[in-house]
């Protein structure tokens, strides 16, 4: 049975959002092209009708959930995103949660394509939060950049120290709870 153009293009974005989701629970090398069409409910041999190769449909999800994310941090201010972001329930939400705090060590190990994906997912939320950041007449043109990149590294970084832990550690928790509050401070001491 022919599919209509728009029904495969449906089917290519079910595909891409499913894939986002599973390669941010089980990584870039945890799945199979198999097992990503059989969670989006599709047959193997359906992949290549969609994607020239994995990595398309690498760099293509990551995108899809950089995006999210992005839309996501364009609702918060900068304390809310430090709330939400240093927080146990999206510690815990690997799948739903953050592609950079879920995928950037697997995406250190990928092509200059999926390498640059993620450049520009990262520079897209810089300038996201550079714009909520609340800088004083006298600041550096700079300072809400530089901010921005010390928060994001830092806010990733917890998460992804807390997710290496036992999920029942004291240690995660207390990971998440130090960085959260060391970044409220920082934040604070710049209004």
């Amino acid at each position: 049975m022919r599919v209509s153009k728009a029904q495969a293009q449906a089917n290519r974005e079910h595909i891409v959002e499913t894939a986002s989701v599973v390669f941010r629970e089980r990584g870039f090398d945890g799945v199979g092209v198999a097992d990503l069409m059989a969670a989006a409910g599709f047959t193997h041999g359906g992949f290549y009708k969609h994607f020239g190769s994995k990595a398309d449909l690498m760099a293509e999800a990551s995108a899809c959930s950089l995006a999210q994310s992005l839309a996501s941090a364009a609702t918060l201010s900068v304390q809310e995103f430090i709330d939400l972001y240093v927080s146990r329930a999206h510690r815990d939400s690997r799948a739903t949660g953050c592609t950079m705090a879920a995928l950037c060590g697997d995406a250190a190990r990928q092509s200059g394509d999926l390498k640059s994906t993620f450049a520009e997912g990262i520079e897209h939320m810089l300038q996201t939060l550079g714009e909520k950041y609340p800088t004083g007449p006298d600041a550096a043109p700079d300072e809400a950049r530089v901010k921005m990149i010390d928060l994001l590294a830092r806010a990733v970084g917890a998460i992804v120290l807390s997710r290496a832990c036992p999920d029942d550690s004291a240690l995660a928790d207390e990971i998440l709870g130090v960085c959260r509050g060391e970044m409220v401070e920082a934040l604070l001491v710049q209004v």
